[in-house]
C-alpha cells in the first residue's frame, strides 16, 4: 500500500489539504497527517482546527513514504519551511529520488530548496519568482519527473487524483473521480 505523509503548519490551507488527501484514502493509500507544530492541533488560515495523526516530533523518520506533500496557504507555507526536521526529510526524499508535492504557495519550499531546478511546476499566482530555476506553468497540476506542483486550492482535487494515477493506477484514479462526482475537463 503507497504511504504519504501530509505536513500541515499553522496557518495553512486547510481544503488544500484535506481534499487532496481525501481523494488519496479513497483509493487506498494511506495518509498520516503530520502536525509540524509541537503538538498534534494545527490551525488553519480560516480557523478550522485539524487534529493530526502524528506530530513531526513523534516520527523516528519518513523513509517508509512514497509522497511527503506539502499544502500551502499562508502564513502555512513559511511555517513549513522553518521546520527544520522537515526540510531534512524533503533533502532525504529528494535524494532519494522519492515523489514529492505542493500545492498553491508550497512549490516556493520546493523552490528554496532547489528542488526545481530544469523542471516544470505551477504555484499560486504572486510565488512564480520563488520557484527557483523552474520553467513555470500556469497548468492547475504539473508533474515533472518525481515533483508534483499544483496552483491552489481550485486544483485539489486535480492534485489528489493525479496523484492516485501515479502512486496506483489511472484506473484507480478514474473510478475515484467518477466516485465522488467530479467530471472537470
Amino acid at each position: 500500500m503507497a504511504k504519504v505523509y501530509a505536513f500541515l503548519a499553522n496557518g495553512l490551507e486547510e481544503v488544500e489539504c484535506l481534499a487532496a488527501c481525501d481523494v488519496l484514502k479513497r483509493a487506498g493509500v494511506e495518509v498520516e497527517l503530520v502536525s509540524v507544530n509541537e503538538g498534534k492541533e494545527v490551525v488553519g488560515s480560516h480557523n478550522v482546527h485539524i487534529i493530526c495523526d502524528s506530530s513531526i516530533s513523534e516520527k523516528k523518520d519518513f523513509s517508509d513514504a512514497d509522497v511527503l506533500f506539502l499544502p500551502g496557504g499562508m502564513p502555512g507555507t513559511l511555517n513549513l519551511m522553518k521546520c527544520e526536521r522537515l526540510t531534512e526529510a524533503l533533502k532525504e526524499q529528494y535524494g532519494n529520488n522519492k515523489r514529492i508535492a505542493a500545492i498553491c504557495a508550497a512549490p516556493s519550499v520546493l523552490g528554496r530548496l532547489g528542488f526545481l531546478e530544469e523542471r516544470k511546476a505551477t504555484c499560486y499566482p504572486g510565488f512564480e519568482d520563488q520557484l527557483t530555476g523552474a520553467e513555470y506553468t500556469k497548468q492547475g497540476v504539473v508533474t515533472d519527473g518525481n515533483i508534483t506542483t499544483a496552483r491552489g486550492l481550485g486544483y485539489a482535487l486535480d492534485l489528489g487524483i493525479e496523484l492516485t494515477a501515479l502512486l496506483i493506477s489511472e484506473d484507480k484514479a478514474k473510478e475515484v473521480k467518477a466516485s465522488i462526482q467530479y467530471d472537470q475537463f
